[in-house]
């Protein structure tokens, strides 16, 4: 980014308070060139935010430290600023249109309530799209409470809206760590009201009743998790012996892996880094650490703008997929002066260390598409001798003694929620996959799960995209009596065995 100096002028301008404040929470070189723009406001608070923001001096208060009730009395919430519902539920209805999926959900099952009597603990990113999704739920006749999974992405007018019709949410936009495993205390722990069904994204709030509360799991039927990393967690769980109830893994269910990972990751990569960085793609050379569906997608996208890529992968299948798909397979510490662009979206830790971080050219660009912060060692670049600079929202630059500068995005979190949007569409085929996993794990008969993971049945997965076929006016293929005969098949599917690998 091309900055204008600033001539004996050391101030910045602000487009809202969130970003001063973000922004003096970072040691400042003195004589600082002031920004040629004002930070533009972070895609993630949408357009109705910069609107609705009252006076400044509320932003100031931890909403922890503020009383706040709804119109119905209620105060079993913490939100950012109660006033924002009407804002937020605008966004949610704009969600409503692209969630189509969700809304024929509900009108289906209206009737017999696949939900009543479940009582939902819930640990998700909270976008419009989520509370389409928990409004669903409570639709189906849960009862709801609702934290975050993640610091940055939550709308807070989203969250606004919610609380204010009577769901408790406990979640702002930049919260502490704190903050954080505070609102999935105030989430579980509550006065007359035991969860009986989880829904976790990245395994926290899983972890934090393990922790904390194991007695709760004497009452709960079930725990759907949907992040590659939660699931992850609950297998070691599994493995150990220490799973004291049944989990549903939908991350890997067929039709929430391909557009979460792949498709999604595809659009949101370059979304994400466009509006931070404003980079030019043609040319670059980039690296992109794991080349899984996530990898798949960036990659795709990357070299469709003409990007020099490079991939790293400690998989063999992964690897000579790469390969075929044109891409050369390199270990990162041989191209890491090189690369413009390093990409992570591995899953793991410490994939970029600091002696890489050491090694990179002026300029380049860091960031992360994969669940955890841990893929890239931030907590290394926060010693003494580097200085950061907070350029705009979620983009520092971290300047070494010799002058080289590294740009991090979104400090080592997760790209695509914390800079920009994920389209609407995939958020609808995850949250129809997670409400059908809460019907599926909830109703079922006394020992159709034991304490193990499962993948939701594949029924369920094709009915999933099933229901989102309309909106592309697409027109499936019946079978014949006879074709279906000669197949093996039902004529309503499942269509394919369970290790077809799609």
């Amino acid at each position: 980014m091309a900055h204008k100096h600033g001539h004996g002028r050391e101030r910045i301008q602000f487009a809202n308070t969130e970003d001063k404040q973000e922004f003096s929470k970072y040691p400042t070189k003195a004589g600082r060139r002031s920004l040629s723009r004002s930070i533009s406001q972070s895609s993630t608070d949408s357009y109705s935010s910069a609107a609705s923001y009252t006076d400044s001096s509320d932003d100031e208060t931890s909403p922890r430290d503020k009383a706040q009730v709804n119109t119905q009395g209620s105060s079993d919430f913490c939100v950012k600023n109660i006033k924002q519902a009407e804002f937020g539920r605008r966004e949610i209805e704009i969600a409503e249109q692209d969630m189509s999926a969700l809304i024929s959900l509900r009108k289906r099952a209206q009737g017999e309530k696949p939900l009543a009597g479940a009582k939902i603990v819930g640990c998700t990113h909270i976008t419009a799209q989520t509370a389409v999704l928990i409004e669903t739920l409570i639709a189906l006749g849960a009862q709801c409470r609702w934290t975050a999974c993640n610091i940055y992405s939550t709308q807070n007018e989203v969250a606004a809206a919610l609380a204010e019709t009577g769901v408790p949410v406990f979640a702002w936009k930049g919260e502490s760590e704190d903050d954080f495993w505070w609102c999935i205390d105030r989430c579980v722990n509550t006065e007359g009201w035991q969860a009986n069904m989880i829904l976790d994204d990245g395994g926290d709030l899983t972890h934090w009743v393990y922790k904390k509360y194991p007695s709760v799991f004497k009452k709960v039927r079930g725990i759907v998790e949907e992040s590659v990393t939660g699931v992850h967690r609950l297998y070691q769980l599994s493995k150990a012996g220490k799973l004291c109830v049944p989990a549903m893994n939908v991350n890997d269910s067929v039709t929430k892996q391909k557009f979460d990972n792949l498709y999604c990751c595809r659009e949101s990569i370059l979304d994400g880094l466009k509006r931070t960085t404003d980079i030019m793609f043609g040319g670059k050379q980039v690296v992109v650490c794991g080349y899984g569906e996530v990898g798949k997608g960036c990659c795709t996208a990357l070299k469709a703008l003409g990007a020099i890529v490079c991939i790293t992968e400690i998989d063999p299948i992964c690897a000579l997929q790469g390969c075929m798909d044109g891409f050369r397979v390199v270990k990162l510490s041989e191209v890491i002066r090189q690369m413009d662009v390093v990409i992570t979206c591995t899953g793991n830790k410490n994939v970029v260390t600091r002696e890489q971080l050491d090694r990179m050219k002026n300029g380049c660009i860091v960031c992360n598409m994969g669940h955890s912060n841990t893929e890239i060692d931030v907590a290394s670049l926060r010693s003494p001798e580097l200085t950061w600079e907070r350029v705009r929202s979620q983009v520092d630059h971290i300047i070494w003694p010799d002058g080289k500068r590294v740009v991090l995005l979104a400090e080592g979190r997760l790209l695509n929620l914390s800079c920009s949007t994920v389209p609407t569409f995939v958020l609808s085929i995850t949250a129809t996959t997670q409400a059908l996993a809460l019907i599926e794990l909830f109703n079922a008969p006394e020992g159709r799960y034991k304490q193990d993971v499962y993948l939701l049945p594949k029924k369920m997965d094709e009915y999933v995209a099933s229901l989102h076929l309309p909106n592309f006016d697409a027109h499936l293929t019946e079978l014949s009596d006879e074709q279906a005969k000669y197949m093996g098949l039902n004529k309503n599917g499942p269509f394919k065995p369970n290790y077809y690998r799609y």
